[in-house]
């Protein structure tokens, strides 16, 4: 049997720490069992690329989710998991001269459509 692969569109960071923390939990669970995944981030989404950002989110926390800056080095560094941030949310969220995470590299929709056809796709 073929195994599936799933791209993550993440949406959220600082306005909802709780999601994108579920997000990054889930894709770990995941990972584990060497499922192949990426994530494509947009919106708030795209702040977690900024080198930095995630460390920032650590008094957002809530109760029961690990900490969003674990997560993403977690899956980065151990699982080799790729972000891609959408193009056309870099400028509007002050991107254009930050430094990113390992493994993020900006990539247009059209990107992410490509991947839509590939694979099945978990909206955060």
């Amino acid at each position: 049997m073929e195994q599936k692969k799933f791209v993550f569109i993440l949406t959220h960071s600082f306005d909802r720490p709780d999601m994108a923390a579920g997000a990054l939990q889930l894709a770990t669970n995941m990972k584990v069992f060497d499922i192949d995944l990426d994530f494509f981030l947009m919106n708030e989404g795209v702040m977690l690329a900024q080198k930095g950002f995630a460390e920032n989110m650590a008094g957002q926390k809530k109760n029961g989710f690990s900490p969003v800056h674990e997560l993403l080095y977690t899956l980065t560094e151990d699982f080799g998991v790729n972000f891609y941030v959408c193009a056309s949310c870099v400028k509007p969220y002050g991107l254009d001269d930050a430094e990113m995470i390992m493994r993020a590299t900006v990539k247009p929709g059209s990107f992410l459509a490509e991947m839509l056809l590939e694979r099945q796709s978990l909206s955060f």
